[in-house]
Formats: structure tokens, C-alpha cells, sequence
């Protein structure tokens, strides 16, 4: 087995082949405990923490949505935005067929299957971002911009205060 700071995931690897600069963060993971307790074991701010959301459209199309921790997915404006009629979480199953990830260590990065991805337009005014790295109780930190470098996601305006 691999020390954790060594540990590869394919979310890692499609970072290092894009030649992302990123650090490693781990903190002990809860089951529901979201964004909140990796802020707080990493000290950094909630809305600095990027969720990785996997939801479907009406016909069951999977996508990704990237949004701050401390922010809700407006689902109305999302479809609006992408000209979707509906578009609402999956189940965790489901999402975990689509990723190739478990919920929780949900990464944008190295994907069981390419899916579109929509990102809260004001994640690129963030010096620095942490995002799952490809498992349960570890993010990595990057720049914002190496998002757009390397996933070209579509910049959507669909953040909801919590």
C-alpha cells in the first residue's frame, strides 16, 4: 500500500500530465461532512473549497457542476444556463457509475466518463482553490485557472448562499 503522500489517484495523474502545479492536503474524512470539516481540519475558508456535484439532465445525461463550499446549486438557473429542461443531483450509486468515484472523493479530474462540466463563474476570483484529489479525505490546491486550462468548463452563474 501506498503512504498517503505518495498515493496516486487518476484524478492526480491527469493533473501531473497536464503539468498542474498543485500541493496535497489530507484531513481525517466524515461521512455528511461536506465542505465544512475540510475547511476546518485544513484552515482555510469554506468558499475556497470546491464541491465536485455530479448531476443528470432530463434524459439521465450526467454532468458536472464545480461550486463553493459554502454555496448551493440553484438546479433552475443551472438548466437554464446550460438548456437543460430539468437538472437535479444523482443518486450517490449513480454517481459513483458515472465518476468512478466514491461520493465524497468526487474529483473533476480523471473521470471514469467525460462529462460536460459547469463552473460557478466566480471560482477564477480565488487566488487559490482546494478540490477533491480523487478520494475521501484529501483535496489538492491549485490556481483556479488551471481548472479552465485543462477541463474547459462551462462559467455559470447559479450560486445560492447557504
Amino acid at each position: 500500500m501506498k503512504s498517503k503522500a505518495t498515493a496516486e489517484t487518476p484524478a492526480t495523474k491527469q493533473l501531473r500530465e497536464a503539468k498542474v502545479a498543485f500541493r496535497n492536503h489530507f484531513y481525517e474524512y466524515q461521512e455528511h461532512g461536506g465542505t465544512r470539516v475540510s475547511s476546518q481540519a485544513l484552515q482555510v475558508p469554506e468558499h475556497a473549497v470546491i464541491k465536485t456535484l455530479v448531476m443528470e439532465d432530463e434524459d439521465a445525461n450526467p454532468l458536472i457542476v464545480l461550486m463553493h463550499g459554502d454555496r448551493q446549486v440553484s438546479t433552475k438557473a443551472l438548466a437554464r444556463q446550460a438548456g437543460r429542461k430539468r437538472i437535479e443531483p444523482c443518486k450517490p450509486e449513480v454517481a459513483n457509475r458515472h465518476s468512478g468515484f466514491l461520493v465524497g472523493g468526487t474529483s473533476p479530474f480523471g473521470t471514469r466518463k467525460r462529462m460536460p462540466i459547469y463552473m460557478e463563474a466566480s471560482i477564477l476570483e480565488l487566488p487559490e482553490i482546494f478540490i477533491n484529489g480523487g478520494r475521501r479525505g484529501y483535496l489538492v490546491s491549485m490556481a483556479p485557472a488551471d481548472i479552465v486550462r485543462v477541463l474547459a468548463p462551462v462559467l455559470v452563474n447559479v450560486a445560492l448562499a447557504d
